[in-house]
């Protein structure tokens, strides 16, 4: 049965493969990279090929998240029908992806951080114009996020049965 996951930010190369990575090491570490299905894109198409931001991914490998193999992609509706979940980093890709997403739709879609319990944050904050310390913070809200999220998929697989 399986579920499946797509974490969405504005390019696709700083949030969204944070979560990509993060969310997958944590499955990984679980044993269940054969039942959830992950991945990332942006609403946007300027990145489109490019790997994570370099600050991304060094601030991601400190904490032994490698974001080395992902590639951004942009959103498509295909999306829609292919992922359990679709979880926007803020309330301005979550307004895009619904402008995007068709009556018959019927996946999750959200905030990622709905399923963060450790911070009242409910956005992601884009880190690409900040200073360093951006990237540390993303990192902090995105793993509470995939623990909640992790422990709501794996209630829902053993439901499942």
């Amino acid at each position: 049965m399986g579920c499946s996951v797509l974490f969405v930010c504005l390019g696709n190369i700083c949030r969204s493969p944070t979560a990509h990575g993060v969310f997958q090491k944590m499955v990984s570490d679980v044993g269940l990279m054969d039942e959830i299905q992950i991945d990332s894109a942006g609403t946007g198409d300027w990145h489109i090929g490019r790997g994570p931001d370099p600050r991304s991914q060094a601030a991601a490998q400190s904490r032994a998240y490698d974001l080395s193999a992902l590639r951004a992609r942009q959103v498509c509706a295909e999306d829609f029908q292919k992922f359990d979940y679709i979880l926007a980093m803020d309330n301005s890709n979550l307004q895009d992806l619904r402008k995007m997403r068709s009556a018959q739709d019927t996946c999750h879609l959200g905030l990622f951080l709905d399923f963060a319990s450790a911070s009242a944050v409910r956005e992601v904050p884009d880190p690409y114009y900040g200073g360093e310390g951006g990237f540390d913070e993303v990192l902090d809200l995105v793993e509470d996020g995939a623990r909640g999220l992790l422990a709501t998929i794996q209630r829902k697989l053993a439901e499942q049965g």
